[in-house]
């Protein structure tokens, strides 16, 4: 008999581009025997898992769960124990708001390996591809990277912190929390500062909002613009630079 052993890889699949992964995160998929992945990931990716890996969708978008998150955990263990290799496929990076450390901490009592993998996140890569810096000489010397939605499902109190700073706010999962936010940084008279919203980042599909904290909603229903969002608000958003498309241009060679 093939001697099993239970392992847990925990993948950060990046922010969307299918490009955007690690040569470690692709060897992971290859070798995995089970496969849990999200909604948020880009599904080619699995053109990478071998043809005989289990392919489970485990996937939560707000207000709709395939699993519940303890349902995901034992599921990892049972999987892990009857075949072998399973790997978490997440969007972003998983120890960023991905449950990725939690996930670790509930197998390893069970006598499961684990590994991560970190991914290139959402935090960084979307504005980075609309040619936002998060940080810039003279605009931003810091930046905070916050939860829309809380475990209590409320507007984090950080928000209210970040917005006294000068520093670059870039807030996920936090389009329906979109009127609090505005209403936050309006209460501290930064109805001005300039605010991105970047629906589906690095993405065919990408779509885009520019304004300010006293025009972005606004602008969001004329764009429709909805979820899986990023807002960032901060100067740097005035700084965008100009970018040609380097996938594009690799394409084009070809």
């Amino acid at each position: 008999m093939r001697l099993i052993t239970p392992k847990l890889t925990v993948v950060g699949a990046g922010p969307g581009d299918e490009d955007l992964i690690t040569l470690k995160a692709i060897k992971a998929i290859e070798s995995a025997n089970v496969i849990l992945y999200d909604a948020l990931i880009n599904e080619s990716l699995l053109n990478y898992a071998s043809e005989a890996a289990e392919l489970i969708f485990v996937g939560k978008r707000k207000g709709c769960y395939a699993f519940q998150q303890e349902q995901i955990n034992e599921l990892i263990v049972a999987k892990a124990k009857e075949k072998g290799h399973v790997v978490r496929l997440k969007g972003g990076d998983p120890f960023i708001f991905g449950r990725g450390a939690e996930e670790i901490d509930f197998v390893k009592p069970f006598g499961l390996e684990t590994a991560v993998v970190p991914g290139i996140s959402s935090v960084i890569g979307v504005p980075a591809y609309q040619g936002i810096p998060l940080t810039r000489r003279g605009a931003s010397e810091s930046f905070w990277v916050i939860t829309g939605t809380t475990k209590n499902h409320l507007l984090s109190d950080d928000v209210v912190l970040a917005a006294k700073s000068t520093a670059t706010v870039v807030i996920l999962m936090g389009m329906h929390k979109l009127g609090e936010i505005v209403k936050v940084f309006s209460n501290e008279n930064k109805q001005d500062t300039p605010v991105a919203i970047i629906q589906n980042g690095t993405r065919d599909n990408e779509k885009i909002g520019v304004g300010t904290v006293k025009t972005i909603e606004t602008i969001v229903a004329e764009k429709q613009l909805t979820s899986p969002a990023i807002i960032v608000i901060g100067e740097v958003v005035n700084h965008r630079v100009t970018l040609t498309s380097i996938y594009e241009s690799v394409k084009e060679q070809f």
